[in-house]
């Protein structure tokens, strides 16, 4: 089992450098930044919904180092092993008024997305190379924390206002434009304003947020990942986000942040039986993150794993976005003592799940998974971790 920590970011910084130092003729980069992926503790497929969602930011990461160029050209190079070549792509600096264009190879698309919508200023050609150690397509947004990685890479090539908010939301229209991800705020906001210690309560209506402290030595979150691969840009996302439209405008309703279960079952005659499903996933599961903000707040993990539980029931059942891997993995977690709660987390169908535990019960609890689980499971026990960094080199 790993035990995720800032040296892991450091090593991971070094051996990029290493690779820079030699595709890039030799010379040692002049910038160094990352960004975290997260881990949701609760509230899934909310954020769209203008809802409340709970993260924090993992240990784990994406680094991007380099360096501005005189010819206005982009060399950016991907560590990645798993990803799809090339593995480097090179283009010219956008003009003013100028459109980069989405395609082949995908990663690629993430940045040439958030260069794309990056608006303090033309930017300079550089040299880049990326590299991260969120595991891919395991619902801990490895995409959110490239974004955001290059973002803050660029803040160094030609600085912005230093706007949070404007950072997060450029990163997501990255994402909706260029990876064609109707995806939420929840990534992008708690990869930019993450906080050593403490999850954050994002309000995805009013952009507000809270910290809640999660700093407790006697507990610790265990993320495990079922290695089943999901890919999000497939129909099932997209889907979910109609269908929760539908019921809010059924509903007469902005969005479903604006109703509630009276509200719901007033109207369950005028919705099919699957969008009702929906609605009331993501009614529910608005009310819960608030409810478990609260207990987290005042350190009540009893009532907070509770509120877990509930939420994989309902994404299970009235959603429908788990897979049997992510209920194998919940149900033989919540076997052992010392466990508060777990449920999956992330888009679904494949990636993590997150365990709230006894610190104690940690070894045991991994021991008895791996032993019940059908398949080969990753381990990660992790703590909240800071936001997107500068980082200095010597």
């Amino acid at each position: 089992m790993e035990r995720t920590s800032e040296s892991d970011l450091v090593s991971l910084l070094a051996a990029t450098r290493g690779v820079y130092k030699r595709i890039f003729g030799g010379v040692d980069p002049k910038i160094a930044v990352s960004a975290p992926g997260r881990v949701n503790l609760i509230g899934e497929h909310t954020d769209y919904n203008q809802g409340f969602v709970l993260p924090m930011a993992l240990q784990m990461g994406t680094v991007v180092v380099g360096s501005p160029r005189e010819d206005r050209i982009i060399s950016i190079v991907t560590t990645a092993e798993e990803t799809e070549e090339p593995k480097r792509v090179e283009f010219p600096v956008p003009m003013e008024g100028g459109a980069l264009e989405p395609g082949e190879p995908r990663w690629a698309n993430y940045v040439k997305g958030v260069i794309q919508h990056y608006e303090a200023g033309p930017l300079p050609g550089f040299s880049a190379v990326i590299a991260s150690n969120v595991p891919l397509g395991g619902g801990l947004s490895s995409s959110a924390s490239l974004e955001v990685a290059t973002y803050t890479f660029l803040q160094q090539l030609r600085p912005d206002d230093g706007d949070p908010v404007t950072k997060a939301l450029v990163c997501q229209k990255a994402e909706h434009t260029f990876a064609m991800m109707p995806c939420g705020i929840m990534d992008q906001f708690i990869s930019v304003m993450g906080k050593e210690g403490h999850a954050l309560l994002i309000d995805c209506r009013s952009l507000e947020t809270h910290l809640v402290p999660l700093s407790d030595p006697n507990v610790v979150v265990l993320i495990t990942n079922s290695n089943v691969r999901h890919i999000l840009t497939g129909s099932e996302y997209p889907t979910r986000r109609r269908q929760c439209e539908e019921a809010a405008k059924v509903l007469g309703k902005a969005s479903l942040r604006e109703a509630n279960m009276a509200d719901l079952e007033a109207s369950k005659a005028l919705l099919s039986e699957e969008v009702y499903r929906r609605a009331k996933h993501v009614i529910g599961e608005i009310e819960r993150t608030a409810r478990a903000a609260e207990a987290l707040q005042s350190k009540d993990y009893k009532i907070f794993g509770q509120l877990m539980v509930e939420s994989h029931n309902s994404l299970r059942d009235d959603y429908e976005v788990s897979c049997p891997e992510l209920d194998e993995l919940v149900s033989a977690a919540l076997e052992i003592p010392g466990v508060y709660g777990s449920r999956m987390t992330g888009g679904g169908f494949g990636g993590c799940t997150v365990t709230l535990l006894e610190s104690g019960a940690a070894e045991k609890v991994r021991r008895h998974i791996e032993e019940k689980y059908s398949r080969t499971a990753t381990f990660y026990l992790t703590q909240p971790s800071d936001g997107a960094k500068v980082h200095r080199l010597p």
